[in-house]
């Protein structure tokens, strides 16, 4: 894969974010910047039950902003309730979208805002540059330390009618402000943290090898990776470590600014097809496939995926191509062990029969554009049999 050149013209888009522990304070303030009176906040039964919605609704109540709830998210949004939200937001009378949690919640808000914005069902922005207006005011507050929704131009949605989960891409979805505070992170179970981070790496790893990458997304995806081989596991064990979470959401946030601009790879693209079929967890699904996935591309962008192995603290110094390779996937392996992912995708309830459908939806979702090596449907299907 050719190296992209610095006389090259380059687009980087990113939203105003406030990083640091106090940093939801603040959603109330930059409400008010909006004009808006009331707003339509959106999260989770998780998130509520950890009471981060809660301290978020207070403090816009007491500037005297009105918060209207949506909270029937599910962990991978459906397409009607994005739509259910719109109708609220519109029946409400709300100025401005405020989301509370992780992935979910936040592209669910992205789609409600956009859905409303243009009266048009959520479905039909599905792909690159398909929205014609942007949404009303967004705030995105993370809980957790993995999707980087609150800094992305992707809302992820799933199509219950086809059972897979579409790809809404444009700079429309990127919010107007980000309020990322690593305490609203604490709350997340070890499970969680794991699953959450290991999206983050692999967001970094494909930013890192995707064909439209360039230098400034180059920088974000290695300091992503080297930040969570260095604090996933420690976020793990001590999940009170405040300094652990920052770390961890540093890199997410690096690892979403990366992702955003130079898109994503395979992974993601069989990631979305699993999901949207069986419902899976995101970033587990993707620290499955993640292995095999760079084992596939390797011989792309070697170069590339040695960066890939020093960030991870593999010692590739004197390796061969062909011992890099095998060194980088028994790296990301055993990171992927030691933060508790351990499952294969048929122990999560993936059959040999799902295969081809699966490789086929893969094969048409817009982030294998930027996969470092063509991939077909034989390709993937080969893929997701070695994760069984």
């Amino acid at each position: 894969m050719p190296e992209p050149r610095l006389t090259e013209l380059r687009k980087f888009i990113a939203p105003e974010f406030v990083f640091g522990p106090g940093a939801s304070a603040l959603t109330a303030r930059y409400a008010r910047n909006f004009h808006a009176s009331r707003v339509l906040l959106v999260s989770d039964p998780g998130v509520m039950e950890a009471g981060w919605t809660e301290q978020v609704a207070e403090s816009l109540r007491a500037a005297g902003v009105t918060p209207v709830l949506f909270a029937d998210v599910s962990p991978n949004p459906r397409d009607h309730e994005v739509m259910r939200g719109a109708d609220i937001y519109a029946a409400e009378g709300c100025e401005a979208i405020v989301a509370v949690g992780g992935g979910s919640p936040m592209d669910c808000a992205k789609a409600i805002g956009v859905a409303q914005a243009n009266g048009a069902h959520v479905l039909s922005f599905e792909g690159v540059d398909n929205v014609p207006e942007p949404g009303p005011p967004l705030i995105c507050l993370p809980t957790t330390s993995g999707s980087a929704a609150e800094v992305s131009q992707f809302s992820i949605i799933t199509d219950t009618g086809r059972s897979v989960k579409i790809a809404i891409v444009s700079k429309t979805m990127i919010p107007d402000v980000a309020l990322i505070d690593p305490v609203l992170t604490t709350t997340m179970d070890a499970h969680l943290t794991a699953c959450t981070g290991l999206d983050a790496l692999t967001h970094a790893v494909e930013a890192y090898v995707s064909n439209a990458h360039f230098a400034i997304t180059d920088q974000f995806a290695l300091s992503a990776i080297r930040r969570i081989a260095g604090n996933l596991l420690s976020a793990i064990r001590s999940p009170g470590d405040i300094e652990a979470r920052s770390q961890m959401l540093l890199a997410s946030l690096e690892a979403g600014l990366a992702f955003s601009n130079a898109i994503l790879g395979a992974v993601h693209a069989m990631a979305h097809s699993l999901g949207g079929l069986l419902d899976l967890p995101h970033g587990e699904v993707n620290a499955l496939l993640l292995p095999y996935v760079a084992d596939y591309n390797f011989d792309a962008c070697p170069k590339r995926y040695r960066d890939v192995a020093t960030a991870l603290g593999v010692d590739e110094a004197g390796l061969s191509d062909t011992q890099t390779r095998r060194a980088l996937f028994d790296g990301l392996v055993r990171l992927k062990n030691a933060a508790g992912i351990t499952s294969t995708l048929g122990q999560l309830g993936v059959d040999e029969n799902d295969l081809a459908g699966l490789a086929r939806n893969a094969a048409r979702d817009p982030c294998l554009l930027t996969n470092p090596k063509s991939a077909g449907e034989d390709d993937l299907r080969r893929l997701y049999a070695q994760a069984l």
